[in-house]
């Protein structure tokens, strides 16, 4: 039987696992590391780099290397999230031909969907020199609160990237099945803070079930934005010493983000960190050197509004689960960023109990993913059953830029839904079906994942026809959409297709035209 390997694809880091034998192994690359910088780069020499080799030359060439591009994949160009970073990522960011966010080297326009693609062949490269053997089947995790169009748009760089994607798995989900196998029945918070997204999620397990309760999160908050705070403080307490802004050189801006990761990381475990950069800067008496003494306590000034953040949406999802807080019997930390003690303790005072440490936050989402591939593929093992949910309403806009919700956020997935609607004119002989998904009741305010046009239905006063509109959501939390005129036996379907993903022709010519064995994978 062949492997199905388990990839977490991650904001900053992406990791993959394999089950062997009924054991999970997090698989190491070829510098023995378990995580790989999920960073793509094109050097100087024309080199294409990807992982460790790409975050080694990204002070030096800034502008051609990539990181964090899992926080653009299948979004609208014009969303506000997406035009706020522009403002301070080194790489030039342009809109894409389907209004998506590509990123510009030199002459070439790269999808998101290709950089997360080589990201993933890289992941499938290193399973394949574990294993001695050649891998096509994965399960990729995605943030619960990712949609539609997000988890289309991995889904197609998994296939870009040679792979059979049989689940899109969200990962708390993927974190609490690591956590949960042959554990009593119990019910678990699963907190994920990683490099670029937040996610809580309520589960309830017991007997080889896993029950998602609720699920909520912000696709635009991680450690990014932590670093990117500390580099904000580290600017401006230079330009208080130095009368430099360095907030113009992309080089000194690229040295600042590694020195304040590494300063974050440090407070972790100590109490002070020194930031230490020589020749930051030139100023009117010659070479300037950047030396700031970073505190814990000044680290959780700077980003404490952050913290607090993730916990409203808390909130949110223990409320939307109908389970007491006194009820959750454990919490899981998933995340580098959770290692941060004001998160630890933050956590542990809204719950009442201490987070769960048995679990290693970068690699338990990969973990979980290969379990899940496993169970999918071994049809003489018990399976394990997930009952994941939507984390978004899905409705279609109505008459005067209302919103008719048809499937609810937190339904349990797989599901399909129906809703009868009629027309809002006499003798109307069509009606354009816009596909929305998200919690506000004006449609504009809703993301929109594609729309269709019924056409024919039979001339009747306005009121009288009965159009059925079907919503239906598989396993991955993909969409799809249809509407039947009752009347006449009519119908129009689509798999939507929304704005920020690519044409299915689109992503047949970059799997034509991309090259992957070219790029420099080896540690």
């Amino acid at each position: 039987m062949s492997h199905v390997i388990g990839i977490d694809l991650g904001t900053t880091n992406s990791c993959v696992a394999v089950c062997e034998n009924g054991q999970v192994s997090v698989v190491p690359n070829a510098g023995g590391y378990k995580t790989t910088p999920s960073i793509f780069a094109l050097a100087e020499n024309g080199k294409r780099l990807v992982g460790h080799f790409a975050k080694r030359q990204a002070v030096t060439n800034p502008k051609n290397t990539v990181y964090a591009s899992k926080r653009f994949i299948g979004r609208n160009f014009d969303c506000e999230s997406v035009q706020r970073a522009a403002e301070y990522t080194p790489y030039e960011l342009v809109r894409g031909s389907n209004n998506d966010v590509r990123v510009q080297i030199d002459d070439k326009e790269y999808t998101c969907q290709e950089i997360a693609a080589i990201i993933l062949h890289e992941m499938k490269r290193v399973a394949e020199e574990y294993l001695g053997e050649p891998v096509t089947q994965a399960v990729i995790t995605v943030p619960a609160y990712f949609n539609d169009t997000q988890r289309t748009a991995t889904k197609d760089a998994g296939q870009i990237a040679g792979l059979e994607v049989l689940r899109i798995l969200n990962e708390p989900t993927a974190a609490a099945l690591a956590y949960g196998m042959g554990k009593k029945t119990e019910r678990i918070a699963v907190y994920d803070l990683g490099g670029g997204t937040f996610d809580i999620s309520v589960l309830e397990m017991s007997d080889g079930v896993i029950e998602v309760l609720s699920t909520a999160g912000d696709t635009f908050l991680g450690g990014e934005d932590f670093d990117r705070t500390i580099v904000g403080h580290l600017v401006q307490e230079f330009d208080k010493e130095q009368g430099i802004d360095l907030g113009a050189d992309s080089m000194a801006l690229q040295r600042l983000k590694d020195a304040a990761e590494k300063a974050k990381c440090d407070l972790s475990l100590r109490t002070t960190a020194e930031v230490n950069l020589p020749f930051i800067a030139n100023g009117d008496d010659g070479p300037c050197h950047l030396n700031i003494e970073l505190t814990r306590e000044i680290l959780e000034t700077l980003v404490g509004d952050k913290v607090r953040a993730t916990m409203v949406t808390v909130e949110k999802c223990v409320a939307d689960s109908k389970v007491a807080v006194k009820d959750i019997d454990q919490v899981i930390l998933v995340g580098g960023q959770t290692r941060m003690p004001l998160v630890q303790s933050t956590v542990a005072e809204f719950f009442g109990r201490v987070p769960h440490k048995g679990v290693n936050p970068d690699e338990v989402v990969a973990v979980g993913a290969a379990i899940q591939g496993q169970s999918l593929v071994a049809k003489d093992d018990t399976p394990v059953l997930l009952l994941d949910v939507t984390p978004l309403s899905l409705g279609i806009a109505t008459f005067g830029g209302n919103v008719t919700h048809i499937i609810e956020r937190n339904s349990t997935v797989p599901i399909r839904r129906k809703h009868v609607f009629t027309t809002t004119r006499d003798d109307q002989q069509s009606v354009k079906i816009r596909v929305l998904q998200g919690e506000s009741m004006i449609s504009r305010e809703n993301d929109l994942l594609g729309e269709f046009e019924l056409m024919g239905i039979r001339p009747a006063p306005k009121g009288e026809p009965e159009i059925e509109v079907t919503f239906a959501i598989d396993a991955n939390g993909i969409v799809s959409a249809s509407a039947q005129d009752l009347a006449t036996g009519l119908e129009q379907s689509i798999t939507v297709n929304a704005s920020g993903t690519l044409p299915p022709d689109e992503v047949e010519r970059i799997m034509e035209g991309i090259d992957l064995d070219e790029i420099e994978f080896k540690e």
